[in-house]
């Protein structure tokens, strides 16, 4: 994770937001008044998605199972015809 103050943020905004977007690598900005966290979209919809997810009743322990099953148990026992 980049850590910058806003000064040094505003020098650089094109290099770090062009890495953040590449590389996936989080910058975090501090300020006086507190501090902001600058993510890739990608990882910002990835973030959105879990949480989608997680609010499922029930989803958390369907994703666990499949987790845990088997391969052989995932192919179906008939050829599948597409």
């Amino acid at each position: 994770m980049l850590n910058t103050n806003a000064t040094n943020f505003r020098k650089n905004i094109f290099g770090m937001l062009e890495q953040t977007v590449k590389f996936n690598e989080p910058i975090t900005i501090t300020t006086k008044d507190g501090n902001a966290v600058i993510i890739s979209e990608e990882d910002y919809e990835g973030l959105m998605e879990t949480l989608y997810l997680s609010s499922i009743p029930g989803m958390e322990k369907k994703i666990i199972d499949g987790m845990n099953t088997p391969i052989s148990e995932c192919v179906p026992a008939e050829k599948v015809e597409w």
